[in-house]
């Protein structure tokens, strides 16, 4: 294999975790994935990955090559997204898929700017909460947070998202408001079907890790009837701050255990392969991640006390 396809199925590793699930997304055996993987380190002559029962994660040396990879690979779209542009105009019919919240917050203020920039490109937009084949749907491009799972197509990651718990005020009053991660299991888990938690949820504080205990009390896969859940004050759940910023703001909704940090959530570009990779995703893409960084800049400013602010 060529180098370029050891260093795409390395950084494929970390961001599933699993050197299995890397595989389902090659489209190749586990066996085959591991033995890239090793080529790859006699290839740099450093060990990459530290693996155990629970998945694969980084050396120093791996984080390095991880983090140069990323850019290599992206390097390596937008070359073939160039040279593309040379013979390919921003036109015709461009099929894009995500999910309900990403859709109507984030990508479709983007993508009708570009509608307007672009004339002669004709969007298609579908806003769908469950994953999707974008070969066999004949998809442009899918716009996903969290896990991807089995599916054909060529993915990067292209950000990640700051989570937040959150619950309304009025069940916090009636159930106490957690000082400490272990808290956590006398209050009720709104649970999006992508968090299957294992009984245990990670929080960060200060680049420390706890395991919090958690207790589920509904699951599903429709982020409005999430948000519906927690509204009626069902419990807490979690979700992108850039999707509640105003109803945290306005004291709609109020942050658990808001000193402890919880996962990222990676947010994926999916296309049919690399080579269909062309000057409308770029545009796409690189539209999205400046509106995604405007947003989270505002919202930075938004969280500051008023004093910082004035300074």
């Amino acid at each position: 294999m060529d180098r370029l396809g050891l260093l795409e199925s390395f950084v494929i590793a970390l961001d599933e975790g699993s050197l299995n699930r890397a595989a389902q997304r090659r489209g190749i055996s586990q066996p085959a994935m591991s033995l890239q993987i090793k080529q790859l380190e006699t290839l740099l002559g450093h060990e990459l990955l530290h693996r155990s029962s629970t998945g694969v994660k980084p050396t120093r040396a791996g984080q390095l090559i991880y983090t140069q990879a990323q850019a290599l690979l992206s390097g390596y779209d937008r070359m073939c997204a160039e040279l593309s542009a040379l013979e390919e105009s921003v036109s015709g019919t461009f099929r894009i898929s995500t999910s309900t919240f990403f859709g109507r917050i984030i990508l479709g203020p983007v993508l009708l700017e570009i509608n307007q920039a672009y004339p002669d490109l004709n969007i298609v937009m579908k806003l769908e909460d469950r994953l999707i084949d974008v070969v066999r749907e004949n998809v442009d491009l899918a716009v996903r947070s969290g896990t991807l799972g089995d599916m054909d197509g060529a993915a990067r990651k292209i950000a990640q998202m700051e989570t937040v718990l959150f619950a309304t005020p009025s069940y916090l009053d009636q159930t106490g408001r957690p000082k400490a991660p272990e808290d956590l299991k006398r209050l009720k888990f709104i649970q999006h079907h992508e968090d299957q938690t294992g009984g245990f949820f990670p929080l960060m504080l200060e680049g420390v890790e706890y395991q919090a205990p958690v207790h589920v009390g509904f699951t599903a896969d429709d982020p409005d009837l999430i948000i519906r859940a927690v509204t009626n004050h069902t419990g807490y759940a979690r979700a992108p701050r850039l999707f509640l910023e105003e109803a945290l703001w306005d004291g709609r909704f109020e942050e658990v255990l808001p000193s402890y940090q919880p996962p990222h959530k990676d947010i994926y570009a999916v296309y049919p392969s690399r080579h269909s990779y062309d000057k409308r995703h770029d545009v796409v893409i690189t539209a999205l991640l400046e509106r995604m960084e405007a947003m989270s800049v505002a919202s930075i400013a938004r969280q500051r006390p008023p004093a910082a602010i004035l300074a």
